[in-house]
């Protein structure tokens, strides 16, 4: 008989052999529960919980999967009629509530820190015939990583991600039944430093306690973790990672994001990836993500310039990056209004974006300057040489964010397109500002052509119909404030 993981083109000696690993080490370990987890569109991680004795069968046949998980926005609503005749005709696959089949990657396990006997696998859907679900945003930057291959490179990523923390002080409404709703209460908080103090080691100290759980849990899943900072704002803190490719760097930031947010919270600390929580004087959080491109062949960074080209200024890109970077340069800001709603996917993540914040309002670059989209960051002859992109929020999901830089430069790359010169006034007047509202943002990617034919019209379609509920419900809302307790710091 024809194991699914076969259907799926996928089994081989090498997977046999990772299998069979993974078997031994939650045997040996004394696992009781391993958890198939898989990475929606939000960023949010879904899945089941199996027995440990199960895990070796569903790494061959995997494990069902109700299809409305991949129709969620992010109060939980399916935002298609899938009940109703043609309700779901524009998804092929989809319809009724079937099934799809979670196949765990065997080579992706991890024991859990902060829970007992407890592993923890990666896993993505497959239509029970074998073949993939494209719509799986996992997939999506398989695609795009594909497509920068064939052209001889590959991507490097670090991570600066910000989030706050809080201790928590009452969760009564959150799990008293007769306060349930749809969705729901989160937890009474207070913070864990005052703020307005940034990098004090005094306000290090005060938060040391959650930090400290930050640091183990990261480093005990094997994250890279480079530093554990104290941010402006009021219990915000920062996390900064070492550069991998970019597959490993948006699967880190999927496992460290969850993974924190659980371990906290089993030592009564509320932590949320939200940009602005729902408190007054709070300062925004950001994901910078730096990024450069590797050429295949000898893995040299393609950024990088040996000398200023002839005749230019530092104003000019190409006094610092190559002309493949300036390209892609380029790229990133001929398609930043279409990409921003990958970067900073929810109502909430638009208000970070005001003048004189250390983050960006228009479409501009600058050479190490944080308050420009884009910052240039490096020298001739420096192999770190890189550009770093302000505008991502920390929940989103990072599959979409690093894919869509991936489409935006290659198009600067094959159509050699040359960016302006550097700013020297960031806040200052532009041609172009990013979007100020998720509305606005998709919008402003239906209209892009480029960034639709590359990440495939059905699944902008997809993307667009999730993310519009979400505008709806918010635009409807009598209490905004009250939307955005529930709708995000409860649940991101």
């Amino acid at each position: 008989m024809t194991r699914f993981a076969e259907l799926c083109g996928l089994h081989g000696p090498a997977r046999e052999q990772a299998a069979q690993r993974t078997a031994r080490l939650i045997e040996a370990a004394g696992l009781e529960l391993v958890r198939i987890v898989w990475c929606d569109v939000h960023g949010v991680t879904r899945g089941k919980t199996l027995v440990a004795s199960a895990v070796r069968r569903a790494l061959d046949e995997g494990i069902g999967m109700v299809s409305t998980l991949m129709l969620k926005d992010t109060s939980d609503r399916t935002a298609y009629k899938v009940f109703e005749r043609g309700g779901t005709a524009s998804l092929p696959g989809f319809g009724f509530a079937n099934n799809l089949v979670l196949l765990p990657d065997p080579e992706s396990f991890h024991q859990l820190p902060w829970t007992a006997a407890t592993g923890w696998l990666r896993a993505q859907p497959w239509f029970q015939d074998g073949t993939p679900v494209e719509l799986d945003t996992r997939r999506v930057l398989q695609r795009a990583l594909a497509r920068l291959d064939k052209a001889g490179l590959s991507m490097r990523c670090g991570l600066e991600v910000e989030f706050h923390i809080y201790r928590i002080t009452d969760n009564t409404a959150q799990v008293d039944p007769e306060q349930a709703a749809w969705p729901g209460l989160p937890p009474q908080v207070q913070m864990v430093h005052p703020g307005y103090n940034l990098l004090a080691e005094s306000a290090f100290d005060m938060a040391e306690e959650p930090l400290r759980i930050v640091q183990r849990t990261a480093q005990a899943l094997g994250l890279p973790l480079l530093s554990l900072e104290i941010e402006l704002g009021p219990s915000q803190v920062e996390a900064v990672f070492d550069v991998t490719d970019a597959m490993t760097a948006a699967d880190n930031m999927v496992l460290f994001r969850n993974g924190v947010r659980q371990a906290l919270r089993h030592a009564g600390y509320h932590a949320t990836f939200m940009c602005r929580p729902p408190f007054p004087n709070i300062i925004s959080s950001g994901w910078h993500l730096h990024q450069s491109l590797v050429e295949a062949d000898g893995g040299r960074n393609a950024f990088q310039r040996e000398t200023p080209r002839a005749g230019s200024t530092p104003a000019d890109a190409a006094h610092t990056l190559s002309d493949l970077g300036s390209h892609y340069l380029a790229g990133l800001l001929e398609h930043a209004r279409a990409m921003a709603v990958f970067c900073t996917p929810t109502v909430n993540g638009f208000g970070r974006f005001r003048p004189n914040a250390l983050a960006p309002q228009s479409v501009l670059w600058g050479r190490d300057n944080r308050g420009a989209m884009l910052r240039v960051i490096g020298q001739c002859g420096d192999a770190g040489t890189r550009i770093e992109n302000r505008i991502g929020e920390p929940s989103a999901n990072a599959y979409l964010y690093m894919a869509s830089q991936i489409h935006a430069g290659l198009d600067g790359i094959e159509r050699r397109l040359q960016p302006p010169p550097a700013t020297d006034s960031p806040y200052g007047q532009a041609d172009a500002q990013l979007p100020t509202s998720l509305g606005e943002a998709l919008e402003a990617l239906r209209s892009d052509a480029v960034m639709c034919d590359a990440f495939g019209r059905p699944f902008i379609d997809y993307f667009a119909t999730l993310k519009t509920s979400e505008q709806q419900r918010h635009d409807a809302a009598e209490d905004k404030a009250d939307f955005h307790r529930r709708e995000y710091f409860s649940r991101f």
